[in-house]
Protein backbone atom coordinates (compact mmCIF):
# COMPACT_ATOMS: atom_id res chain seq x y z
CA UNK A 1 0.00 0.00 0.00
CA UNK A 2 2.95 2.26 -0.79
CA UNK A 3 0.77 4.40 -3.12
CA UNK A 4 -2.83 5.48 -2.78
CA UNK A 5 -5.28 4.47 -5.52
CA UNK A 6 -5.44 8.10 -6.69
CA UNK A 7 -1.68 8.22 -7.19
CA UNK A 8 -1.84 4.95 -9.16
CA UNK A 9 -4.57 6.43 -11.39
CA UNK A 10 -2.60 9.63 -12.08
CA UNK A 11 0.59 7.68 -12.86
CA UNK A 12 -1.29 5.40 -15.27
CA UNK A 13 -2.80 8.32 -17.21
CA UNK A 14 0.57 10.08 -17.40
CA UNK A 15 2.25 7.00 -18.90
CA UNK A 16 -0.68 6.44 -21.27
CA UNK A 17 -0.10 9.87 -22.82
CA UNK A 18 3.43 8.86 -23.86
CA UNK A 19 2.39 5.49 -25.34
CA UNK A 20 2.73 5.71 -29.15
CA UNK A 21 1.93 2.22 -30.38
CA UNK A 22 -0.52 -0.62 -29.58
CA UNK A 23 2.12 -2.74 -27.88
CA UNK A 24 2.95 0.03 -25.38
CA UNK A 25 -0.72 0.51 -24.51
CA UNK A 26 -1.25 -3.22 -24.04
CA UNK A 27 1.81 -3.40 -21.78
CA UNK A 28 0.44 -0.55 -19.63
CA UNK A 29 -2.90 -2.31 -19.40
CA UNK A 30 -1.24 -5.48 -18.15
CA UNK A 31 1.01 -3.49 -15.79
CA UNK A 32 -1.90 -1.71 -14.10
CA UNK A 33 -5.06 -3.84 -14.40
CA UNK A 34 -3.73 -7.26 -15.36
CA UNK A 35 -3.91 -10.30 -13.06
CA UNK A 36 -0.69 -9.21 -11.37
CA UNK A 37 -1.16 -5.49 -12.05
CA UNK A 38 -0.77 -2.66 -9.56
CA UNK A 39 -4.52 -2.02 -9.17
CA UNK A 40 -5.17 -5.74 -8.75
CA UNK A 41 -2.51 -5.97 -6.04
CA UNK A 42 -4.02 -2.93 -4.34
CA UNK A 43 -7.39 -4.68 -4.16
CA UNK A 44 -5.78 -7.79 -2.69
CA UNK A 45 -4.03 -5.74 0.02
CA UNK A 46 -7.12 -3.79 1.15
CA UNK A 47 -7.40 -6.15 4.13
CA UNK A 48 -4.27 -4.49 5.54
CA UNK A 49 -6.03 -1.11 5.77
CA UNK A 50 -7.87 0.00 8.93
CA UNK A 51 -11.38 -1.44 9.17
CA UNK A 52 -13.09 1.92 8.51
CA UNK A 53 -11.11 2.66 5.32
CA UNK A 54 -11.63 -0.71 3.60
CA UNK A 55 -15.12 -0.15 2.05
CA UNK A 56 -14.27 3.23 0.55
CA UNK A 57 -10.86 2.07 -0.66
CA UNK A 58 -12.32 -1.07 -2.27
CA UNK A 59 -15.06 0.88 -4.02
CA UNK A 60 -12.63 3.47 -5.35
CA UNK A 61 -10.13 0.82 -6.51
CA UNK A 62 -12.82 -0.94 -8.58
CA UNK A 63 -13.87 2.38 -10.10
CA UNK A 64 -10.26 3.17 -11.04
CA UNK A 65 -9.85 -0.29 -12.58
CA UNK A 66 -12.92 0.24 -14.80
CA UNK A 67 -11.83 3.76 -15.75
CA UNK A 68 -8.33 2.64 -16.71
CA UNK A 69 -9.75 -0.24 -18.77
CA UNK A 70 -11.89 2.28 -20.72
CA UNK A 71 -8.93 4.66 -21.18
CA UNK A 72 -6.69 1.90 -22.52
CA UNK A 73 -9.40 0.70 -24.98
CA UNK A 74 -10.11 4.25 -26.18
CA UNK A 75 -6.40 4.85 -26.74
CA UNK A 76 -6.16 1.69 -28.85
CA UNK A 77 -9.21 2.71 -30.99
CA UNK A 78 -7.84 6.19 -31.60
CA UNK A 79 -4.46 4.84 -32.57
CA UNK A 80 -6.06 2.37 -34.98
CA UNK A 81 -8.16 5.12 -36.61
CA UNK A 82 -5.16 7.42 -36.99
CA UNK A 83 -3.09 4.62 -38.53
CA UNK A 84 -5.91 3.76 -40.98
CA UNK A 85 -6.28 7.38 -42.13
CA UNK A 86 -2.53 7.64 -42.67
CA UNK A 87 -2.48 4.40 -44.66
CA UNK A 88 -5.31 5.56 -46.98
CA UNK A 89 -3.42 8.65 -48.03
CA UNK A 90 -1.81 8.61 -51.49
CA UNK A 91 1.96 8.52 -51.55
CA UNK A 92 2.81 10.56 -54.68
CA UNK A 93 6.41 9.36 -54.56
CA UNK A 94 5.37 5.76 -55.35
CA UNK A 95 5.58 4.58 -58.99
CA UNK A 96 2.27 4.66 -60.90
CA UNK A 97 0.09 1.57 -61.18
CA UNK A 98 0.11 -0.16 -64.55
CA UNK A 99 -3.33 0.06 -66.18
CA UNK A 100 -4.19 -3.03 -68.18
CA UNK A 101 -5.57 -1.92 -71.53
CA UNK A 102 -8.07 -3.94 -73.52
CA UNK A 103 -7.87 -4.66 -77.25
CA UNK A 104 -10.40 -4.36 -80.02
CA UNK A 105 -12.49 -7.46 -80.67
CA UNK A 106 -11.35 -9.30 -83.84
CA UNK A 107 -14.75 -8.65 -85.46
CA UNK A 108 -14.34 -4.92 -84.81
CA UNK A 109 -10.80 -5.02 -86.19
CA UNK A 110 -11.84 -6.72 -89.44
CA UNK A 111 -14.89 -4.46 -89.84
CA UNK A 112 -12.66 -1.41 -89.54
CA UNK A 113 -10.16 -2.85 -92.00
CA UNK A 114 -12.90 -3.61 -94.55
CA UNK A 115 -14.42 -0.13 -94.15
CA UNK A 116 -11.00 1.48 -94.47
CA UNK A 117 -10.27 -0.37 -97.73
CA UNK A 118 -13.56 0.64 -99.36
CA UNK A 119 -13.53 4.24 -98.12
CA UNK A 120 -10.10 4.58 -99.74
CA UNK A 121 -11.76 3.36 -102.95
CA UNK A 122 -14.33 6.17 -102.68
CA UNK A 123 -17.22 4.42 -100.92
CA UNK A 124 -19.29 6.09 -98.20
CA UNK A 125 -20.50 4.20 -95.11
CA UNK A 126 -24.27 3.86 -94.60
CA UNK A 127 -25.98 2.46 -91.51
CA UNK A 128 -29.62 1.72 -90.79
CA UNK A 129 -32.14 -0.13 -88.59
CA UNK A 130 -31.67 -3.74 -87.57
CA UNK A 131 -35.45 -4.18 -87.23
CA UNK A 132 -36.74 -3.83 -90.79
CA UNK A 133 -39.99 -3.94 -92.70
CA UNK A 134 -40.67 -6.88 -94.98
CA UNK A 135 -40.70 -4.42 -97.89
CA UNK A 136 -37.10 -3.22 -97.47
CA UNK A 137 -35.71 -6.61 -96.44
CA UNK A 138 -37.40 -8.60 -99.21
CA UNK A 139 -39.91 -7.04 -101.61
CA UNK A 140 -37.88 -4.01 -102.73
CA UNK A 141 -34.97 -6.40 -103.35
CA UNK A 142 -37.05 -8.41 -105.84
CA UNK A 143 -38.10 -11.05 -103.30
CA UNK A 144 -41.92 -10.81 -103.16
CA UNK A 145 -44.01 -12.86 -100.72
CA UNK A 146 -44.03 -16.61 -101.40
CA UNK A 147 -40.90 -16.22 -103.56
CA UNK A 148 -38.76 -19.39 -103.25
CA UNK A 149 -35.66 -17.25 -102.59
CA UNK A 150 -37.06 -16.50 -99.12
CA UNK A 151 -36.25 -20.10 -98.23
CA UNK A 152 -32.55 -19.22 -98.60
CA UNK A 153 -32.79 -17.14 -95.43
CA UNK A 154 -34.34 -18.42 -92.18
CA UNK A 155 -35.92 -15.21 -90.92
CA UNK A 156 -36.80 -13.97 -87.43
CA UNK A 157 -40.28 -12.42 -87.73
CA UNK A 158 -41.33 -9.77 -85.20
CA UNK A 159 -44.76 -9.61 -86.83
CA UNK A 160 -46.18 -10.39 -90.26
CA UNK A 161 -44.49 -7.39 -91.88
CA UNK A 162 -41.64 -6.67 -89.43
CA UNK A 163 -38.44 -8.74 -89.35
CA UNK A 164 -34.95 -8.72 -87.93
CA UNK A 165 -32.99 -7.92 -91.07
CA UNK A 166 -31.39 -10.97 -92.69
CA UNK A 167 -28.84 -8.85 -94.58
CA UNK A 168 -27.71 -5.23 -94.75
CA UNK A 169 -28.99 -4.98 -98.36
CA UNK A 170 -32.07 -2.98 -97.22
CA UNK A 171 -29.68 -0.05 -96.83
CA UNK A 172 -29.13 -0.12 -100.59
CA UNK A 173 -32.83 0.59 -101.13
CA UNK A 174 -32.98 3.24 -98.41
CA UNK A 175 -29.97 5.07 -99.84
CA UNK A 176 -31.17 4.89 -103.47
CA UNK A 177 -34.58 6.25 -102.46
CA UNK A 178 -32.93 9.40 -101.11
CA UNK A 179 -30.05 9.90 -103.56
CA UNK A 180 -29.73 10.04 -107.32
CA UNK A 181 -26.73 8.37 -109.00
CA UNK A 182 -23.83 8.21 -108.72
CA UNK A 183 -24.15 6.13 -105.54
CA UNK A 184 -21.17 4.41 -103.95
CA UNK A 185 -21.76 2.97 -100.45
CA UNK A 186 -20.95 0.10 -98.12
CA UNK A 187 -23.33 -0.92 -95.33
CA UNK A 188 -21.73 -2.74 -92.36
CA UNK A 189 -23.83 -4.05 -89.48
CA UNK A 190 -25.45 -6.90 -87.57
CA UNK A 191 -27.85 -9.30 -89.30
CA UNK A 192 -30.00 -12.16 -87.98
CA UNK A 193 -30.93 -15.63 -89.21
CA UNK A 194 -32.28 -18.79 -87.55
CA UNK A 195 -29.07 -20.77 -87.85
CA UNK A 196 -26.46 -21.99 -85.38
CA UNK A 197 -23.49 -24.37 -85.79
CA UNK A 198 -19.67 -24.31 -86.10
CA UNK A 199 -19.80 -21.82 -88.98
CA UNK A 200 -23.13 -20.02 -88.35
CA UNK A 201 -24.65 -18.00 -85.50
CA UNK A 202 -28.14 -16.45 -85.14
CA UNK A 203 -26.54 -12.99 -85.12
CA UNK A 204 -23.54 -12.15 -87.26
CA UNK A 205 -21.99 -9.22 -89.14
CA UNK A 206 -22.12 -8.35 -92.81
CA UNK A 207 -20.84 -5.68 -95.15
CA UNK A 208 -22.89 -4.97 -98.26
CA UNK A 209 -21.60 -2.79 -101.08
CA UNK A 210 -23.35 -0.89 -103.87
CA UNK A 211 -22.07 1.18 -106.79
CA UNK A 212 -24.46 2.78 -109.29
CA UNK A 213 -23.51 5.10 -112.15
CA UNK A 214 -23.49 5.31 -115.93
CA UNK A 215 -21.54 2.64 -117.84
CA UNK A 216 -20.81 0.40 -114.84
CA UNK A 217 -19.93 -3.14 -115.91
CA UNK A 218 -19.07 -6.51 -114.42
CA UNK A 219 -15.45 -5.63 -115.14
CA UNK A 220 -15.70 -2.75 -112.63
CA UNK A 221 -17.04 -5.20 -110.04
CA UNK A 222 -14.16 -7.62 -110.64
CA UNK A 223 -11.62 -4.81 -110.34
CA UNK A 224 -13.03 -3.52 -107.03
CA UNK A 225 -13.28 -6.97 -105.46
CA UNK A 226 -9.82 -8.01 -106.63
CA UNK A 227 -8.37 -4.91 -105.01
CA UNK A 228 -10.28 -5.66 -101.82
CA UNK A 229 -9.10 -9.29 -101.62
CA UNK A 230 -5.47 -8.31 -102.20
CA UNK A 231 -5.61 -5.69 -99.46
CA UNK A 232 -7.47 -7.72 -96.82
CA UNK A 233 -5.29 -10.82 -97.40
CA UNK A 234 -2.27 -10.29 -99.68
CA UNK A 235 -1.31 -9.78 -103.32
CA UNK A 236 -0.67 -13.50 -103.78
CA UNK A 237 -4.31 -14.40 -103.05
CA UNK A 238 -6.03 -15.26 -106.34
CA UNK A 239 -9.81 -15.14 -106.76
CA UNK A 240 -12.36 -16.57 -109.13
CA UNK A 241 -16.00 -15.85 -109.97
CA UNK A 242 -18.53 -18.70 -110.21
CA UNK A 243 -22.04 -18.25 -111.67
CA UNK A 244 -24.70 -18.20 -108.96
CA UNK A 245 -28.18 -16.82 -108.22
CA UNK A 246 -29.39 -13.92 -106.11
CA UNK A 247 -32.83 -12.40 -106.73
CA UNK A 248 -31.53 -8.82 -106.50
CA UNK A 249 -28.60 -9.22 -108.95
CA UNK A 250 -28.37 -10.49 -112.55
CA UNK A 251 -25.93 -11.87 -113.51
CA UNK A 252 -24.82 -13.12 -110.08
CA UNK A 253 -21.63 -14.75 -108.90
CA UNK A 254 -20.02 -16.39 -105.90
CA UNK A 255 -16.46 -15.18 -105.29
CA UNK A 256 -13.84 -17.69 -104.17
CA UNK A 257 -10.28 -17.03 -103.06
CA UNK A 258 -7.28 -19.31 -103.18
CA UNK A 259 -7.24 -21.18 -99.86
CA UNK A 260 -5.25 -19.11 -97.38
CA UNK A 261 -4.36 -22.27 -95.43
CA UNK A 262 -2.84 -24.44 -98.16
CA UNK A 263 -2.36 -21.94 -101.01
CA UNK A 264 -4.39 -24.08 -103.40
CA UNK A 265 -2.77 -27.44 -102.70
CA UNK A 266 -5.90 -28.81 -101.03
CA UNK A 267 -6.60 -29.27 -97.31
CA UNK A 268 -9.36 -30.02 -94.81
CA UNK A 269 -10.42 -26.35 -94.63
CA UNK A 270 -11.07 -26.05 -98.37
CA UNK A 271 -12.34 -29.65 -98.69
CA UNK A 272 -9.32 -30.44 -100.91
CA UNK A 273 -10.54 -28.03 -103.61
CA UNK A 274 -7.92 -25.33 -103.05
CA UNK A 275 -10.62 -22.60 -103.01
CA UNK A 276 -12.75 -20.89 -100.33
CA UNK A 277 -15.99 -18.96 -100.84
CA UNK A 278 -15.82 -15.45 -99.33
CA UNK A 279 -18.67 -13.35 -100.77
CA UNK A 280 -21.51 -13.02 -103.24
CA UNK A 281 -21.88 -10.33 -105.90
CA UNK A 282 -23.52 -9.35 -109.17
CA UNK A 283 -25.02 -6.61 -111.31
CA UNK A 284 -28.04 -4.93 -109.73
CA UNK A 285 -31.29 -6.39 -111.08
CA UNK A 286 -33.38 -3.92 -113.17
CA UNK A 287 -36.40 -4.69 -110.94
CA UNK A 288 -34.51 -3.25 -107.97
CA UNK A 289 -33.81 -0.04 -109.93
CA UNK A 290 -37.47 0.21 -110.89
CA UNK A 291 -38.45 0.02 -107.20
CA UNK A 292 -36.37 3.14 -106.47
CA UNK A 293 -37.32 4.92 -109.74
CA UNK A 294 -33.87 4.74 -111.35
CA UNK A 295 -33.68 4.94 -115.14
CA UNK A 296 -32.60 1.42 -116.14
CA UNK A 297 -31.67 2.58 -119.65
CA UNK A 298 -29.17 5.06 -118.25
CA UNK A 299 -27.80 3.57 -115.04
CA UNK A 300 -26.23 0.24 -114.16
CA UNK A 301 -24.55 -0.90 -111.00
CA UNK A 302 -23.19 -3.77 -108.99
CA UNK A 303 -23.68 -5.02 -105.44
CA UNK A 304 -21.76 -7.41 -103.22
CA UNK A 305 -22.00 -8.78 -99.69
CA UNK A 306 -19.72 -10.66 -97.30
CA UNK A 307 -19.75 -12.01 -93.75
CA UNK A 308 -17.23 -10.35 -91.44
CA UNK A 309 -16.90 -13.48 -89.31
CA UNK A 310 -16.06 -15.47 -92.44
CA UNK A 311 -13.32 -13.04 -93.45
CA UNK A 312 -11.90 -13.02 -89.89
CA UNK A 313 -11.92 -16.84 -89.70
CA UNK A 314 -9.90 -17.08 -92.91
CA UNK A 315 -7.54 -14.23 -92.03
CA UNK A 316 -6.78 -15.50 -88.51
CA UNK A 317 -7.20 -19.26 -89.03
CA UNK A 318 -10.16 -19.62 -86.63
CA UNK A 319 -12.13 -22.87 -86.97
CA UNK A 320 -15.20 -22.16 -84.79
CA UNK A 321 -17.35 -19.04 -85.23
CA UNK A 322 -18.76 -19.39 -81.71
CA UNK A 323 -15.41 -18.36 -80.21
CA UNK A 324 -16.15 -14.76 -81.26
CA UNK A 325 -19.08 -14.59 -78.84
CA UNK A 326 -17.81 -16.56 -75.81
CA UNK A 327 -15.69 -13.61 -74.57
CA UNK A 328 -12.88 -15.94 -73.44
CA UNK A 329 -10.00 -13.57 -72.68
CA UNK A 330 -7.45 -16.25 -73.61
CA UNK A 331 -8.89 -16.18 -77.13
CA UNK A 332 -9.42 -12.43 -77.41
CA UNK A 333 -5.91 -11.52 -76.17
CA UNK A 334 -4.45 -13.16 -79.29
CA UNK A 335 -5.75 -10.24 -81.35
Amino acid sequence: MEKTIEQIYVDALKQLKTASDPESIKSLSIHYIGRKGIVTQFLRNISKLPQKERPQAGKRANEVKKLLDQKFKEALRELKTTTSETTDQIDVSLPGRIVLQGTLHPITQITRQVCDIFTRLGFDIAEGPEVETDYYNFEALNIPKNHPARDMQDTFYVSENIVLRTQTSPMQIRVMEKHTPPVRIIAPGKVYRCDSDLTHTPMFHQVEGLLVDENISFGNLKGILTTFVHRIFDDQTSLRFRPSFFPFTEPSAEVDILCVMCRGRGCRVCSQTGWLEVLGAGMVHPKVFENVCYDTTRYTGFAFGMGIERIAMLKYGIDDIRKYFENDLRFLRQF
